[in-house]
C-alpha cells in the first residue's frame, strides 16, 4: 500500500525520472568506455585499466562533494551538475580521440557522473517527507530502483547506438541528450517546490 501510494505521487515520480535519466545518461557512454578508450582514443588495455582506476577515484571525489553541495539545496545544485555533466559528455564526444584530452574529460566525467547522487536522494526523501510522510522509507528505495533503471536504460541505449550507424563514437552525446531531459525535470520540479512554498505563505 505504501508503495503505490508513492508511485500515486506525481512529485515524487518527476525525481524518479529525474534520477533514471540523470545517472543513466552517463551510462550510454561509460557501459561502452574501455571500447571508446581502446578502439578511438587508442589506449591499450593495460592503460585502459589504470584509466578505470582514476575514473573511480573521480567518483569517490566527487560523489563525497556533491553530497555537500546538495545539503542546502538540493535543487539548484543537481541543476548545475546536470548541467555540467550534459556539457561533458558533449565534450567528450570531441575529445575522444585526443589521449591527455581524454583523461582530462574523464576525471570531469567521473566526477559529475556520482556527484548528483546523494543531492537526489537528499531530495526525494524531502519530497516524500512533504507528500507522502508515511512512505519516507519506500520512497527513498524506489529512488535506489530509479538508480538500477537508469543503468539499464543507458547500457540499452548505448547498444542501440552502437549497433547503429552513428557508432561508439556517438555515445556521449547521445548519453548529453538523457541528461538534457533530467535538468529540464530539475527545473519543472523546482518550480513547483517554489509553487507549494507560495502556496503555504499567508496573505497580506
Amino acid at each position: 500500500g505504501d508503495q503505490v501510494r508513492v508511485l500515486g505521487s506525481s512529485r515524487l515520480l518527476i525525481v524518479y525520472g529525474m534520477t533514471a535519466l540523470g545517472y543513466g545518461g552517463t551510462f550510454v557512454a561509460f557501459t561502452y568506455l574501455s571500447a571508446i578508450l581502446q578502439e578511438i582514443t587508442g589506449f591499450t588495455e593495460s592503460s585502459v585499466s589504470l584509466i578505470l582506476i582514476f575514473y573511480g577515484v573521480a567518483i569517490a571525489i566527487g560523489n563525497i562533494a556533491g553530497g555537500k553541495l546538495a545539503n542546502r539545496n538540493p535543487v539548484r545544485a543537481l541543476t548545475v551538475l546536470f548541467v555540467l555533466q550534459a556539457a561533458v559528455l558533449v565534450l567528450f564526444s570531441f575529445t575522444a580521440i585526443s589521449p591527455v584530452a581524454t583523461i582530462v574529460t574523464l576525471g570531469a566525467l567521473g566526477f559529475l557522473q556520482f556527484a548528483n547522487v546523494p543531492g537526489l536522494q537528499l531530495y526525494v526523501v524531502k519530497l516524500a517527507k512533504q507528500h507522502r510522510p508515511g512512505g519516507v522509507d519506500v520512497a527513498s528505495a524506489l529512488n535506489i530502483a530509479a538508480f538500477n533503471l537508469g543503468i539499464a536504460l543507458g547500457a540499452w541505449i548505448g547498444g542501440h547506438v552502437v549497433a547503429s550507424g552513428l557508432g561508439l563514437a556517438a555515445t556521449p552525446w547521445i548519453g548529453a541528450i538523457l541528461v538534457v531531459l533530467a535538468l529540464g525535470l530539475t527545473v519543472l520540479s523546482g518550480s513547483l517546490d517554489r509553487r507549494d512554498v507560495a502556496h503555504l505563505q499567508p496573505a497580506e
